[in-house]
């Protein structure tokens, strides 16, 4: 098999890194993201490619039809999110953001990284034995683009059954070119938890002729982190946070309610429909018996990112054979931070993982994470970025062709 070279991506690297800062200069938000949706159509023009827009959102999906696509009759996905934060950048890069938004989670590169791959991969598409979907995709921060992706089609879009999903992300605090990520669960569940206490309002001064929503809710938060400690295996976590807690208008007032939204994060099916089923009857129960209501609401976001087992080692095996294994690292535990490619692995056999894109002579003290205002993520391992995500593509669907002839012989 023939398949892309490095020299092939360092050839595009100066292409890639002129589309990746001029996304990072004009970012966008959310689901409707046409600015970048047109650079990522412009720079895919003229290529042999099947290239279809979203309905409800920005999205764009792009298949490659293999050459040899008959003998294996399937397709690889390959996912790159396009969207950018609500943040005011202070990165002091002279391409930097000045519009409120930010791409400090280094989607700009995903993107970018994602564009060189269809290139690489449209070289060699005579050789290909299966199809390549390419989904670029709008509203992963929060807005569950990957679902709406889904919903539109993008997991059927070639036609073929799909037999491996990939997916990067880079880290601005992380060593360049290092890839990190681990079979079985990779990434959390998320759920929010919303408790409206209700009680009975009254005079500071007598707190006995009252029903205090503020005092119930506070012991709420320690119960509900005690019943976690005792009721849930360790080693299947559940992690709760408390990132909102309102009520009251004056210090001398009792208020009628208190508002509490909470994350909840965990790393197995099994887990987040436990946590979904008895955390709000803990609440309802802890709360009656001091004699206040409750509204409650749990809802499970995104599920957990799963990486599959064979895929995880394929992928880390990929990236190994191509760069070294010393730029490998297998990780020992989940990350607690949520995706929603969660939901494409899902549908599809695959895996996800990270990759470092700290910028190269900083020292590790001054990097700050994806997310900060000052994240800074270096742009020079573009070229390898999109070598990885053409390898992966192109090996699985050599590895379906071996399978299918291995069985055509048993």
């Amino acid at each position: 098999m023939t398949l892309p070279t490095p020299a092939e991506s360092d050839a595009l690297l100066p292409q890639l890194q002129q589309i990746r800062r001029s996304l990072h200069q004009h970012p966008e938000v959310g689901l409707d993201l046409p600015r970048t949706q047109r650079t990522v159509l412009d720079a895919l023009e003229g290529l042999a490619v099947e290239t279809t827009t979203g309905a409800g959102l920005s999205s764009i999906v792009v298949v490659l039809r293999g050459g040899r696509r008959e003998e294996t009759g399937s397709g690889v996905l390959l996912r790159g999110d396009m969207d950018a934060l609500p943040i005011d950048e202070e990165t002091g890069f002279d391409f930097a953001s000045d519009n409120g938004a930010m791409h400090a989670c280094g989607h700009d590169l995903h993107t970018a990284g994602l564009i060189g791959a269809v290139h690489l991969l449209h070289a060699h598409r005579a050789q290909l034995p299966g199809d390549v979907v390419f989904m670029f995709q709008p509203g992963e921060e929060g807005c569950d683009g990957a679902g709406r992706m889904i919903d539109e089609g993008v997991v059927d879009a070639a036609g073929v059954p799909l037999v491996g999903a990939y997916g990067v992300h880079v880290s601005a605090d992380q060593e360049p070119g290092h890839v990190h990520t681990r079979s079985g669960p990779y990434m959390a569940a998320y759920s929010r938890f919303d408790v409206t206490v209700r009680g009975r309002g009254g005079h500071a001064a007598r707190p006995e002729n009252a029903l205090d929503p503020i005092e119930a809710g506070a012991a709420l938060i320690g119960q509900l982190q005690e019943y976690i400690t005792r009721r849930f295996n360790i080693f299947d976590s559940v992690v709760l946070t408390v990132g909102m807690f309102h009520g009251g208008t004056a210090p001398n007032i009792i208020p009628e309610a208190a508002d509490l939204s909470m994350s909840v994060r965990t790393f197995s099916p099994e887990a987040t429909a436990r946590a979904e089923a008895e955390l709000p009857r803990v609440a309802q129960s802890f709360l009656a018996a001091h004699g206040l209501g409750a509204d409650i609401e749990f809802e499970t976001l995104l599920p957990a990112t799963v990486n599959d087992d064979t895929e995880a080692r394929f992928y880390l095996e990929t990236f190994a054979e191509l760069f070294g294994e010393d730029r490998v690292h297998r990780v020992a535990h989940p990350r607690a931070g949520s995706e929603d490619f969660s939901r494409v692995l899902q549908q599809v056999p695959g895996s996800y993982g990270h990759l470092g894109a700290a910028m190269p002579g900083v020292d590790a003290a001054a990097q700050e994470v994806n997310h900060s205002p000052r994240a800074r993520h270096g742009d020079e391992g573009l070229g390898d970025h999109s070598l990885f995500l053409a390898h992966l593509a192109a090996r699985r669907l050599h590895r379906e062709l071996d399978r299918k002839v291995a069985d055509a012989h048993t």
